[in-house]
């Protein structure tokens, strides 16, 4: 009888041991090379991204250009952030109840057209506030439409497990067509005009819609015959505790612990510095955020998601409340990159919870409310902090405002028993 051979052992190769999600730090890859329609998606979505961007800073260096005056400017950001509110919430209701395909096609149709508009009254002459306005306007009631549209269509595309790993890739997109659009869109303009930039941001919507004519119809998958409504979502959320709370630690960031609005006075006050200070403060945590989806791999091995977001917040607020006691310009700006890398690490898992905790008839809804959030938590937290620094200082604004978003992520956290248990291979709403 001879004698039993050993179990003979595969080498495991460098590229595997680089895949195996306990040994990953970059970023996972697997959603764009397992799915030809997300990998598209992604692509359209990165490229219009960066051509509004462009658009964004255009308009309001045209503004400028028209009236000279700051205010008119600051009227720009108030025409794009208010139909964004008042359409979020029906623009995922009717994600909820059409075809989300047609949806994204029409609303991304929408944004490339009004860009057409801009380039072609910029190449005839026709400088006027109240147009701009007016375009800047419909944009975003675009916007309010496509978004709940996106991003309801990707657990439709991908499977759980790689969700995570998706909306990693998705704060890539956006980070990165916050930081390089509007630097683009500032040399376009002064090297070919208005017209320019907006020409290329119609052009650059082509890659989204492309990806969008490619999907398969995207019908929500509705278990009644009830027509989708704003007051059903916001029923269903309220019946899912797990859910509501990653909206109420987003709130404890935006809206107790923003100092963006507090910038310029910073800058002179505590570093004695310019507008190239405050534009280095104000790039500061769009750059942590960028590198947080970079440095995502590492998220996969994390299932209680509830717990991740609650530290992420919690670490968001201790940066931002170091960066109030700090006088030293390059310390600042790794706290303001920390808290930009805390606050992507936060969006990434509430983001996966909402997709995969929340049945399909209801994300489209879901993402509506996510918009209202992130438009409007961080205005709020602009008039908190400018209020708060008038009545006392700057200082006291920004590290009162950090502990205060680490005191009540610590109470939403006593409070959250069901939310700190939540895990991914398990989920509930």
């Amino acid at each position: 009888m001879g004698q039993a051979r050993a179990p003979v052992r595969r080498r495991v190769s460098a590229t595997e041991k680089t895949e195996r999600p306990d040994r990953r730090v970059f970023a996972d890859l697997t959603p764009l090379r397992t799915s030809a329609h997300y990998r598209r998606l992604w692509f359209g979505n990165t490229v219009s991204w960066v051509g509004q961007g462009m658009t964004a800073l255009a308009v309001s260096l045209q503004v400028y250009e028209i009236t000279r005056s700051p205010f008119s400017v600051g009227l720009v950001g108030l025409f794009s952030l208010v139909p964004l509110i008042v359409f979020g919430l029906y623009g995922g209701a009717i994600a909820d109840t059409v075809d989300r395909r047609k949806l994204g096609l029409a609303s991304a149709t929408g944004s490339a057209v009004l860009s057409v508009a801009l380039a072609t009254a910029a190449f005839a002459g026709f400088h006027q506030v109240w147009f701009l306005y007016a375009i800047v306007a419909l944009q975003s009631v675009c916007a309010a439409l496509n978004s709940p549209a996106r991003t309801s269509m990707i657990p439709r595309l991908l499977p759980a497990e790689q969700l995570r790993a998706a909306n990693a890739l998705n704060s890539m997109t956006m980070t990165f067509g916050t930081l390089v659009g509007p630097s683009l869109g500032g040399l376009l303009v002064g090297v070919g005009g208005f017209q320019t930039a907006y020409l290329i941001d119609a052009v650059a919507f082509s890659a989204a819609l492309y990806a969008m004519w490619r999907l398969p119809a995207m019908l929500p998958e509705r278990t009644g015959a009830k027509r989708a409504s704003v007051l059903g979502g916001l029923r269903f959320l309220a019946t899912r505790p797990n859910l509501r709370m990653t909206f109420f630690s987003d709130f404890c960031a935006m809206i107790l612990a923003h100092p963006r609005a507090l910038f310029p006075v910073v800058a002179v006050l505590w570093y004695d510095g310019d507008a190239t200070t405050t534009g280095l403060l104000a790039a500061a945590p769009a750059a942590g955020a960028l590198l947080g989806g970079v440095l995502s791999g590492w998220q996969g091995r994390i299932h209680h998601h509830g717990q991740a977001i609650l530290l992420a917040v919690a670490c968001w607020g201790t940066a931002i409340a170091v960066f109030g006691l700090t006088r030293n310009l390059w310390l600042g700006l790794l706290l303001l990159a920390l808290a930009g890398y805390s606050d992507t690490v936060s969006m990434i898992f509430r983001n996966t919870m909402m997709q995969v905790a929340a049945p399909d008839e209801m994300r489209g809804r879901l993402q509506g409310v996510f918009i209202v959030v992130v438009a409007g938590g961080p205005r709020l937290g602009d008039f908190l902090a400018g209020s708060v620094a008038d009545l006392t200082s700057p200082a006291v604004a920004v590290t009162g405002g950090g502990i205060a978003c680490v005191l009540a992520i610590g109470v939403l956290a006593l409070y959250g028993r069901e939310f700190r248990r939540y895990d991914a291979r398990r989920p509930t709403a």
